[in-house]
């Protein structure tokens, strides 16, 4: 329940794959996935951690692709007015 009041307000999983420069050997490549949920098309929570990555980490970004995914839908999510059983 804690997760589909983020996505009723917009938020979407969110994931980034984000390829750096290994510090000690920056010819070589190592890649990270990152997931949380995110707005998009902003992305402020990417930003923010791209922007922590940047301050804080060794190794430069080289590229970051992001994919985001809507999890509710309007047509998945409904409100039931009544229900029946059938025996």
């Amino acid at each position: 329940m804690a997760t589909l009041r983020p996505q009723l307000d917009g938020y979407r999983l969110t994931t980034a794959e984000i390829t750096y420069h290994l510090p000690d050997q920056p010819i070589l490549l190592q890649t990270y996935l990152w997931q949380e949920y995110d707005l998009a098309p902003k992305f402020p929570r990417l930003h923010e951690f791209l922007a922590f990555w940047e301050d804080n980490l060794d190794g430069p970004l080289h590229s970051v692709r992001v994919a985001s995914a809507k999890l509710i839908t309007p047509s998945q999510f409904r409100h039931f007015e009544a229900d029946k059983i059938i025996h």
